[in-house]
């Protein structure tokens, strides 16, 4: 399991370049994403959500229609970045 331990900033800037289309908004990793429907957003999150729940960390996210919004912290460091969210982030990327 990736650590819960906060990466410093250098760490989330090198996590960001493997993560495309990701960025930080206050203070979490986050991307907007957007599908054909609210079916394939639907279908998206179902994935993600079994990702997710896999690993027992869960994505602040929102949806409407077609467009999913995720945010990643980890309430145990802090509500700050970790190497949590940059897996999930990671696995979120394959699920597409």
């Amino acid at each position: 399991m990736p650590s819960t331990i906060a990466l410093s900033d250098a760490q989330v800037k090198a996590a960001l370049q493997e993560l495309p289309g990701w960025s930080v908004v206050d203070g979490k990793l986050h991307k907007e994403f957007k599908f054909a429907d609210f079916t394939a957003a639907f279908g998206f999150m179902t994935k993600v959500a079994i990702e997710a729940n896999t690993m027992n960390h869960h994505p602040e996210w929102f949806n409407v229609w077609n467009k999913v919004v995720i945010d990643l912290v980890t309430h145990e460091a802090g509500n700050q970045i970790s190497a949590l969210d940059v897996t999930l982030a990671r696995k979120i990327e394959a699920v597409l």
